[in-house]
């Protein structure tokens, strides 16, 4: 859903707006941790409203790609470790111990690990994408954007939501949620879901022995729940407490097995892959295995999948106003653990499954001191994070033979413990030099150290050269200083210029994955991103909204897997690394029109050019020119919705939206045999609803023309394998809601 889809932000405890709310334009956004109206901040942020989250059925994470244009979010395995894009600017890894390029924060707590965004939405407030650095606002320093989660809030009327939602799958969800004021003084607010999907996407010709026998897999069974307390024990002061969790066991999908070997020539490429293409029909793997399924989700896959989730988060806000001065502390704890099988060769053999055990914990503390008059609007505050990413990787199965030139079987385990403590402080004002001018000014300064001890221990030891046990007990810092500064210029009401320069920095780390040699581990260095961009923002009565704006980045030392020379083997091994640079152009251009009373129609348009710096990788020396991963050139988001009375009480409302995405690779390397394709996806909900009783019954569809494209892949061509995640098929379902 874009800018002009949003509706106004409900107040504290509300379930919808009312249909004028959602029409008059005044979408109301904290992103700059104060209200005002969207179409005041200078800045490119789109807003998603409770009820257009429910409407779009936007459920996790992955969701927000098909709403919002520039933005990309792929799995980096099915069904887990989501990595937001913005703008061309992601991240290049799939290290649960890494930090994210863009920020996610619920409830103003910042999700230190890429482990902790593959959780699942319910009774949200709103949902707000900032695209650019973000750092002077913020508890964590970003160089690719922040998305802000909000929960709803209690409120001080009692009110009643349910919705029961089943579609094909065998899938059904569904959600409560009660609002009870206990006195003048204390709310409290309650709420829960349910996922149930009894059979998966995706379907095995084998049973999880290897016997022959139809098998489902990617089942789901999740429980979340929430429990709020909202306390008012004294004039302007106000206390927010939150407890929730999660539990799920259920299934990790599974990827698409790809030969890469001439049928009856082991080691030596087939016709399609020295062609830079896939051909299932004319290549097989080292064994000789073929995959005779066209359909990406059918596949001969043996062995249990399990994804096992147990989540909880624990929030205090305290929040002081006396006069003009606003005082926030802001506590969070998050415990979380999840157990998942990875099936990366995608074949009848465990040739390089894996089982991964995670834990994650970590602890924020944010003090924030607000402070406005007729001259200035300053926002200052300093934050600390310290956060635990434990883990062990057993890898096993019939490979090792392959790999290690006849070795016996064996296998591999991996651990890792990594500590990471953060300390800043910022501060951000905007400084009114006329009643049409303001000057915007923000300073971080961030101090960070962080601990990594792990490694790889073969089993079976290897008799080749340079293959080793693993391991590295390391410890990386850095003190950085980054900030902004802009204009916002209103020449007339309805009409905002802007232009800003910011600079954002994400943290250097460690690989945590499979290693055979030291050199792997050695840490990568932080990088760096600056930002130039000017927009407008402008509003022509309640009819039309448009919003443009166009930027340019220029990114030092971006993240990425690069050829290192070991020193002391003279070995040319692969490691996450650093590519010299990158530069970013783009624009983003939004527009909604409300043509008559009920229709709302609106679009955005993405456009990114990428440019990457040589690097040099195991295949060799990459020229300079690669685009950046993830980054389509262009990307649309659009939505048509009409709203129209039946009678007096019925009202029904039909609603369209449709995502495009050009063609895009996945890694730095610009791998044709892991690239996504352009693709349209269209979706489509149909409700009718009584606004007195407060009940609606919809049908909705998602994926409707069974659009499939790659979302990520894994090239181990040289092994005769190449695996592809795809996105998911087409979903259907009858819902219905009650509100009181």
């Amino acid at each position: 859903m874009l800018v002009g889809l949003a509706t106004m932000m409900e107040p504290a405890g509300a379930y919808a707006q009312d249909a004028s709310d959602a029409d008059n334009g005044d979408i109301v956004v904290t992103a700059m941790k104060r209200e005002e109206r969207l179409q005041d901040v200078g800045a490119t942020i789109q807003a998603l409203s409770a009820e257009g989250i429910r409407n779009a059925r936007v459920a996790e994470i992955k969701d927000l790609a098909t709403q919002v244009p520039n933005v990309d979010i792929k799995e980096t395995v099915p069904g887990a470790l989501p990595t937001v894009t913005i703008r061309g600017i992601g991240l290049d890894d799939f290290s649960t111990v890494s930090s994210p390029a863009a920020g996610i924060y619920v409830d103003d707590i910042p999700l230190a690990s890429p482990g902790l965004m593959s959780g699942n939405f319910f009774d949200l407030g709103r949902i707000e994408i900032l695209k650019g650095p973000q750092g002077t606002l913020y508890g964590r320093n970003t160089t690719a954007g922040a998305v802000n989660i909000v929960s709803a809030t209690p409120g001080d009327a009692f009110a009643a939501f349910a919705k029961a939602s089943y579609g094909n799958f065998d899938s059904f969800d569904a959600e409560a949620t009660l609002n009870i004021p206990l006195s003048e003084t204390a709310q409290l607010r309650i709420g829960g879901k349910t996922i149930q999907q009894g059979r998966g996407y995706w379907t095995s010709s084998l049973q999880e022995d290897g016997t022959p026998g139809r098998r489902d897999i990617g089942t789901r069974d999740i429980w979340l729940g929430r429990l709020q307390l909202a306390l008012h024990p004294a004039e302007g002061l106000d206390i927010l407490l939150k407890a929730e969790g999660e539990r799920s066991r259920s299934e990790m999908g599974v990827p698409q097995f790809n030969g890469t070997y001439g049928i009856g020539t082991p080691f030596v490429p087939c016709a399609a892959v020295l062609q830079g293409r896939l051909d299932n029909a004319a290549c097989v793997d080292a064994y000789g295995y073929r995959n005779t399924n066209a359909n990406p989700y059918h596949g001969d896959w043996v062995g249990r999948f399990p994804y096992n989730i147990d989540q909880l988060n624990l929030t205090g806000k305290v929040s002081y106003n006396i006069g003009t001065v606003d005082i926030t502390a802001i506590t969070g704890y998050i415990d979380f653990s999840r157990l998942y099988h990875i099936d990366v060769d995608a074949t009848p053999l465990q040739q390089f499954d894996y089982d991964e055990d995670e834990d994650v914990r970590q602890f924020t503390q944010e003090l924030r001191i607000g402070y406005r008059n007729d001259t200035i609007d300053l926002v200052g505050g300093a934050f600390y994070s310290w956060d635990r990413v434990q883990g062990d990787n057993t890898n096993y199965g019939d490979a090792w033979p392959l790999v290690f030139l006849g070795a016996a079987s064996g296998s591999g385990k991996t651990n890792y413990d990594q500590v990471t403590r953060s300390a800043a402080l910022y501060a951000d004002a905007t400084w009114t030099l006329s009643d049409k001018v303001d000057l915007v000014t923000g300073l971080r300064f961030t101090r960070e150290r962080r601990h990594y001890e792990g490694g790889t221990t073969f089993i079976t030891p290897s008799p080749l050269v340079g293959v080793n046990d693993t391991f590295i007990d390391d410890t990386i810092r850095d003190s950085n200083l980054t900030g902004r500064i802009g204009l916002n210029v209103r020449p007339r009401d309805g009409l905002l210029l802007f232009a800003m320069v910011s600079r954002g920095r994400k943290s250097g780390g460690f690989f945590s994955g499979f290693t055979n040699n030291d050199s792997q581990l050695l840490p990568y260095r932080p990088e760096t991103l600056t930002a130039y961009e000017v927009g407008v923002k402008s509003e022509f009565g309640r009819a039309v909204t448009l919003n443009v704006s166009a930027f340019y980045y220029d990114y030092k030392d971006p993240q990425t897997f690069v050829r290192f020379i070991d020193p002391a083997t003279g070995l040319s091994v692969q490691k996450v690394g650093n590519v010299d640079s990158a530069r970013v152009f783009g624009a983003d251009i939004d527009l909604i029109l409300r043509p008559v009373s009920g229709l709302t129609l609106s679009g955005g348009l993405g456009l990114l050019d990428t440019h990457l710096s040589s690097f040099e990788t195991a295949a060799g020396t990459v020229p300079a020119g690669n685009r950046l991963p993830n980054a389509p050139a262009t990307s649309f988001s659009g939505k048509a919705r009409y709203e129209f009375d039946l009678s007096s009480r019925l009202t029904a409302a039909l609603q369209g939206d449709a995502r495009y995405a050009s063609s895009a690779f996945k890694e730095a390397s610009n791998d044709p045999l892991i690239a996504s394709r352009a693709y349209w996806l269209l979706n489509a909900r149909v409700s009718l609803g009584d606004s007195k009783v407060g009940w609606e019954v919809a049908l909705w569809g998602r994926n409707l023309t069974k659009e499939s494209y790659v979302v990520q892949g894994v090239n181990l061509a040289s092994l005769g394998i190449v695996n592809r995640i795809y996105n998911a098929p087409r979903t259907y379902g009858v819902e219905l809601s009650f509100r009181y």
